[in-house]
């Protein structure tokens, strides 16, 4: 599939309220509803579009200690890794990364101590780094529009 500025436009106006209606989308871009619907249908039958998700505050969920972890195997434990944290109820996301790390993980904790129990858990096979949170940084989605800048 070809990516064009349209395309990119619908993801730049989906990124910022993935809850807009095809007639509102059409507006936004100057498209007509058929031809907005036809295109989105397009990009998530290509899987551009992969899904649509919520913004959670997570404070008000009783989960206010953002970490962030860089876990390094021992022994080539990788998939006892995989394994244990795609089942971690605290885990938001977990990648393999290159460097001196294998992971890095996002957990979002109701305590520090659910941190230690964490590292308790994976300290037999794995060393950690953690990195807790302190603030947020409001970011203004650019890499759309600097694709389009690109074209």
């Amino acid at each position: 599939m070809k990516i064009d500025e349209i395309d990119l436009s619908i993801l730049q106006a989906l990124q910022q309220n993935s809850r807009l209606s095809l007639r509102e989308l059409g507006k936004q871009i100057n498209l007509s509803p058929p031809s907005v619907a036809e295109r989105v249908r397009q990009l998530e039958s290509f899987g551009v579009i992969k899904g649509y998700t919520i913004d959670i505050d997570y404070e008000k969920l009783h989960l206010p200690v953002s970490c962030f972890i860089e876990v390094t195997m021992k022994n080539g434990e990788h998939e006892r890794f995989k394994r244990f944290i795609s089942q971690y109820p605290y885990a938001l996301f977990c990648e393999r990364i290159a460097g001196q790390a294998c992971f890095i993980t996002k957990l979002q904790l109701p305590h520090l101590h659910v941190l230690e129990q964490f590292i308790n858990k994976i300290t037999p096979y794995a060393k950690t780094i953690s990195h807790i949170a302190l603030s947020h940084v409001e970011m203004t989605p650019a890499l759309l529009s600097h694709l389009k800048d690109k074209k």
